[in-house]
């Protein structure tokens, strides 16, 4: 069972790698130049898919998580700080905007764009410094915050994102993008530089006030005097844009499910949209594990249970080590006693450390007699680790959100 999970997981992340999916989609050359302008802890792979089947040469750059770079020949890949921003993302974006801004009617803006663009792709607006755009990202990733509403503060303290950097460009501008947000909108994704947003700075104070964020004084400043919004659904600086997902969480899920298929276990898709707090998601997740085991209702065994989507872990404090998927499986395994099921993010790491996630099992609460405590002090990572249960995949190289299966059986 550990390597049915694993195997799932592994076909869930080989749906969306953009060195076999991305050529399909390329457009055709333009009479000009083509700039590559890429974001995201994909980035890099998908730079490398453009060089290998883009039919005329390609310029640009790429700009990917740490340790996600792959090695290119006419895109340059640049390694940044994720998931708060720092000052090599910083110089990248500006220079990609820079880049953007001399291209003309006959040339193309190839935008390649996934998940962790929003924090990578990073260029303040000028009255915002890069330590208080630091700042107030930190106090939203430990908020709660969805990630929608944490996008909605970012584009308006950014020079690039919420359809500027479409903006910025007199070419045409084709983004192909893989999605790591629930309703894979394309304003959402890397917090849509190429894409329309229709969010409004009176969204973004709302929301950091609905988390009791006190930002740093150029912040506040910024989203008080609301002066240059971003550019809205309709305007027509997007006549000659377009946005296409190519790579969703459900089609990693539906690649899950035919592994479950193959093994003689019914898969069901729950979602690709579940979000919400890590460990209360695990309840209700156990509420139907307990409806399988005891009454085989809505389901009999064998059953795969697979979901999607992107929770969260609201830290209070300095908190523990791990991220939302060992958590969520830590509070399953509390609330079950013990399943099989595997949770990873198909990026490869979860939250801190250097896991995709983990397995649990059966016997994991009979293992440790710490899960309560461990889970108070949202310490996955140590629980998971002290039973040699963490997933450890290193850099895919692409990005649809989170994985899980629980197997009953």
């Amino acid at each position: 069972m550990r390597a049915l999970l694993e195997e799932s997981f592994r076909a869930a992340v080989a749906a969306a790698d953009p060195r076999a999916i991305l050529a399909a989609h390329l457009p055709p050359p333009p009479k000009g130049r083509t700039y590559v302008a890429a974001a995201g802890k994909a980035a890099a792979a998908m730079a490398l898919a453009v060089e290998r089947h883009f039919p005329s040469d390609v310029e640009g750059i790429a700009i990917t998580r740490y340790g996600h770079g792959v090695p290119t020949k006419r895109i340059g890949v640049v390694e940044a700080g994720h998931p708060v921003p720092d000052e090599a993302g910083e110089a990248a974006a500006r220079e990609i905007l820079a880049a953007v801004r001399k291209l003309g009617p006959e040339d193309l803006l190839l935008a390649l764009l996934s998940g962790g663009g929003s924090s990578l792709l990073s260029l303040p607006a000028p009255d915002v410094p890069m330590a208080d755009l630091k700042k107030v990202t930190a106090q939203l990733l430990k908020s709660g915050a969805a990630i929608q509403e944490i996008n909605t503060v970012r584009k308006h303290l950014s020079a690039i994102h919420g359809g500027r950097l479409a903006a910025a460009s007199r070419a045409p501008v084709v983004a192909l993008i893989i999605s790591d947000v629930t309703g894979d909108d394309p304003t959402h994704i890397a917090s849509g530089p190429c894409a329309p947003d229709p969010t409004t700075y009176a969204d973004a104070r709302e929301i950091l006030a609905r988390y009791g964020i006190d930002p740093p004084a150029s912040v506040k400043a910024r989203l008080q005097k609301a002066t240059d919004e971003t550019p809205k659904p309709g305007d027509p600086i997007f006549a000659s844009v377009q946005n296409k997902v190519i790579a969703t969480a459900h089609r990693s899920l539906e690649a899950a499910a035919e592994v479950f298929t193959k093994a003689g276990v019914q898969p069901v898709i729950l979602g690709d949209t579940v979000t919400g707090e890590a460990a209360e998601v695990a309840k209700v997740m156990a509420a139907l594990v307990y409806e399988v085991r005891k009454y085989q209702k809505p389901w009999k065994p064998p059953v795969a249970l697979i979901s999607g989507g992107e929770c969260t872990v609201t830290l209070e404090g300095e908190g523990g080590r791990g991220g939302r998927c060992a958590e969520f499986l830590l509070s399953l395994g509390i609330e079950t006693g013990g399943v099989w099921a595997i949770a990873c993010d198909t990026d490869g790491i979860d939250g801190s450390e250097d896991n995709a996630g983990a397995l649990l099992t059966p016997d994991s609460m009979k293992r440790s007699r710490d899960a309560k405590a461990m889970l108070a002090k949202h310490d996955s990572y140590g629980f998971f680790s002290a039973l040699g249960d963490l997933v450890v995949t290193g850099p895919t190289r692409t990005n649809v959100n989170d994985y899980r299966a629980i197997v009953v059986t």
